[in-house]
């Protein structure tokens, strides 16, 4: 919300040398946060005057462009101009739009145009061009750059000489604000200099009171408001009042003061009527629409929308429309998305002669619902969205027509319509001494009945504290603790006492926290970097990397229609991290992410969902909890490039499925769970370079391996890129409450090798649990280190090779007892598999 001083001056008593930096210092003080100064004057300065044309030849240049040398008074005749030269200065011009006698913008030698653009004599297409003739562009006012700005376009006729700067409005500033979602009032001059008085205790001037309103409308177009059925615990719309106002020329150009007002506001000026409607908007909080009374066809109706029914709104846009959405309608159909949007049916034109004003009220949480669903943000539904003033609606509509029929000729019908009612506000019991007790200080009674007063509510006081109804602008006060806040900000922030709370005793992390940020941490000292990514993925990224089985959700509002469904694996995340990081030249990666996934089971729950405004009860809150899909939490990584690079007799090595299974056995073994490996396959996967890792209970919980070349190449990833995924709640379900570390043995080993030759088809995995079975207690360890298929190898067998590492606790092993227990091994080996020992 951008406030311009000049405006805000006429509804308070602001001091004389009062700055934009100034007012953004007050309204901090009642909880308005600052945004931005706006000032033309920092980036246009200088003699910038009013000219006349006096002469106009039209000469053709060596480049064959045609140019006009004129002749422009800049200064009453005999006068000395403002920059201390002649009263009629020669200018070279390009644009074509004006004629002799035209009176226009001239910037001379010594201005400051924006972007730094300093206007001095200069020769050009063999004259000196004593200055410039200004376009609204140039002047920073407006986009136009085809032709210079004449002052009659704006209904001007000034005086030679006169300071464009000041007619033109641009001397003025601007302070910007933020508003809180639940301050709508705010968001308009009539709510900012009410919050400004509540800072210094001056007189409002209330622009509302300054509106001679008819005491009720009757007689005027017939509309109806035919939501019976309100389906977010409000009517769609509670009130709605129409005036008629017959005769315009909308034609006649918007006067300079107001288009200068709305622009310092942020708003371009674009038609007399469009710009009243905005200024009222800006000036009151009310947004308004104004229809072509020639165009509509019987009475209006505010209704829900139908199944398939279609709107064609203001941006030329056909829209489909929900039957959620409140549509203003005539006979003809959908003339309007109520608070969003108008339709192009019924839009006032160049020649439109009486036009019908709608001020209404609207439902909050329709109207949100509504923008949201259409991504049609307005300066009208933000204001809806957070609540307008009920009663200022007639004002709004009277205030509209005023200058309706000042500004652009028309007479007002003094008939109108005001359908609906407005109700009384809630009143709120307000404890005594809650008020105190919430803002930390002692408040009397005296400041905390001024404070009511300042915000603008009545309250009544009895023994127990106040019975307070909250005005009509504040829709949003409806508990004790929004009128403890509003007068906690009134009295003031620096009452509250400094005091460090002190922090009651916690408990500290859960088991299931403490183990999370084990197994991040220890894959962070492992050598990845932790990445976060967005959980919205496209459907074929589901299918690709998702489990099989798993329907994927589709989001009903997403930010990205390539991104609609919510992931079923952190590894479409990492790949697109990857990615990126590729593409800006970090080619050796090693990433991992831990977070949350969705696993959908075609069972969505909607028809669980309860309607809006009050609290469902707590079975249907137990149906729609257990609705919710799966949400396992899953750890997984991406490894890609060089794990180490290339160095003076050291060769580069790349991350292979090695590493990828390396690291997801890593995350079990850090909470004290032996993950099993075996001969996996997955649709992401290299088909034969794919491990499937399982809990001791035989529960698969992940994957890991090279991925699949296809996927790589789609991705953009470097060859060869290696990933794994792990289930981690499950591993943390299955891990130990104590993780007790294996005593180191002051004993020798006994190591021997092994080399059997089993069917080629068989994974080396179930070989190894076999060794690790059949070999018993004193195996230490045991792991392949050599698969070797061809000569010497019948076809259809390979030869595997192991090193088995024995040792007792208790003693030195001898090599007989090493030997005898190799060869239990080897036996169980041969009985389960056909091993015969090479």
């Amino acid at each position: 919300m951008r406030i311009p001083l000049s405006w805000l001056r006429e509804y308070v008593d602001l001091p004389e040398d009062a700055t934009a930096e100034g007012l953004l210092a007050d309204l901090i003080k009642v909880g308005i946060e600052e945004e931005a100064i706006h000032r033309p004057s920092d980036e246009l300065h200088g003699p910038i005057v009013v000219g006349q044309v006096l002469s106009l030849e039209k000469e053709e240049a060596s480049n064959g462009k045609t140019i006009n040398w004129t002749q422009v008074r800049v200064a009453p005749e005999g006068e000395q101009a403002a920059d201390g030269g002649a009263d009629v200065r020669g200018i070279v011009c390009g644009a074509h739009n004006f004629v002799e006698g035209d009176k226009v913008v001239v910037t001379l030698p010594g201005a400051v145009l924006p972007g730094d653009f300093r206007i001095a004599a200069r020769k050009t297409y063999g004259h000196v061009s004593d200055g410039m003739i200004a376009s609204v562009r140039e002047l920073g006012i407006g986009e136009d750059h085809d032709g210079i700005l004449v002052l009659s376009t704006l209904g001007l006729d000034p005086e030679v000489g006169t300071d464009a700067l000041e007619l033109l409005g641009l001397g003025d500033e601007a302070a910007e604000v933020e508003i809180t979602p639940d301050r709508g009032y705010q968001l308009s001059l009539r709510g900012i200099a009410r919050s400004y008085t509540q800072v210094h205790d001056e007189p409002f001037n209330d622009p509302a009171d300054a509106i001679d309103t008819p005491a009720s409308l009757t007689g005027g177009y017939e509309v109806r408001i035919e939501d019976s059925a309100p389906i977010y615990g409000n009517p769609g719309a509670s009130r709605f009042v129409a005036r008629t106002v017959r005769g315009i020329d909308p034609t006649r150009p918007t006067p300079t003061w107001m288009s200068a007002r709305l622009r310092l506001a942020g708003i371009r000026s674009i038609s007399l009527p469009v710009d009243i409607s905005n200024y009222v908007m800006l000036e009151l909080g009310q947004p308004l629409h104004f229809y072509d009374l020639a165009k509509l066809s019987g009475p209006i109706v505010v209704r829900r929308a139908t199944e398939g029914e279609r709107i064609t709104t203001l941006d030329d846009k056909d829209r489909a429309l929900s039957t959620e959405d409140l549509l203003i309608t005539d006979d003809s159909g959908a003339i309007g998305i109520a608070g969003v949007m108008g339709g192009a049916s019924t839009e006032v034109s160049d020649t439109t002669t009486d036009v019908l004003i709608e001020a209404a009220t609207i439902d909050t949480v329709s109207i949100g619902r509504t923008r949201r669903r259409h991504k049609l943000p307005s300066e009208a539904s933000k204001r809806f969205e957070r609540g307008v003033d009920p009663l200022i609606a007639p004002v709004a509509a009277q205030r509209a027509a005023n200058l309706l029929a000042e500004l652009a000729g028309g007479d007002i019908d003094p008939a109108g319509t005001d359908a609906g009612e407005v109700k009384a506000p809630i009143a709120v019991v307000l404890p005594e001494g809650y008020p105190s007790a919430t803002f930390g200080a002692e408040l009397t009674v005296a400041e905390v009945e001024r404070a009511l007063t300042k915000m603008g509510a009545t309250f009544q006081k009895n023994d127990g504290g106040w019975l307070v109804s909250p005005p009509s602008w504040r829709p949003d006060v409806l508990a004790k603790e929004d009128l403890a806040e509003d007068i906690a900000v009134l009295v003031g922030y620096d009452r509250i006492p400094s005091r460090l709370p002190v922090p009651p005793a916690g408990r500290g992390y859960t088991r299931e926290q403490k183990q999370r940020r084990l197994v991040s941490q220890s894959l962070a000292d492992a050598g990845l970097v932790e990445v976060i990514t967005l959980p919205f993925v496209s459907e074929s990224a589901n299918e690709v990397f998702g489990p099989d089985g798993a329907v994927s959700l589709k989001l009903a509002n997403p930010i990205s229609a390539e991104f609609g469904f919510l992931r079923q694996s952190v590894l479409p995340g990492l790949a697109e991290a990857a990615r990126r990081n590729v593409a800006r030249g970090f080619k050796d990666l090693a990433l991992f992410e831990s977070g949350l996934v969705f696993l959908g089971t075609g069972e969505d729950g909607s028809e669980l969902l309860p309607p809006l405004g009050a609290k469902p009860a707590d079975e249907v809150l137990a149906e729609l909890e257990d609705s919710i899909p799966p949400q396992p939490r899953m750890v997984g990584g991406l490894l890609a490039g060089h794990a180490a690079a290339s160095a003076p007799g050291v060769s580069a090595r790349e991350w292979d499925w090695a590493d990828a299974l390396d690291y997801a056995r890593m995350v079990g073994q850090v909470l004290g769970v032996d993950l099993v490996v075996s001969q996996g396959s997955h649709a992401a996967f290299h088909p034969g370079r794919t491990a499937s890792l399982a809990l001791p209970s035989g529960a698969v919980v992940g994957v890991a391996g090279e991925l699949h070349p296809n996927v790589v190449k789609a991705e953009g990833l470097p060859a060869r890129a290696a990933a794994f995924e792990v289930d981690l709640d499950a591993v943390i379900e299955a891990s130990p409450d104590v993780i007790v570390a294996r005593s180191l043995s002051g004993y020798p080993v006994a190591t021997q090798d092994v080399a059997l030759i089993v069917d080629a088809g068989l994974p080396s995995g179930k070989v190894e649990a076999t060794l690790r079975e059949g070999a018993g207690e004193l195996l230490e360890s045991v792991h392949l280190f050599d698969d070797y298929r061809g000569a010497g190898i019948d076809e259809g067998k390979k030869s595997l090779a192991f090193g088995l590492v024995f040792r007792a606790a208790d003693r030195t092993l001898t090599a007989d007892e090493a030997s005898e227990a190799r060869s239990a091994a080897v036996a169980l080996a041969g009985e389960r598999h056909g091993a015969v020992q090479r």
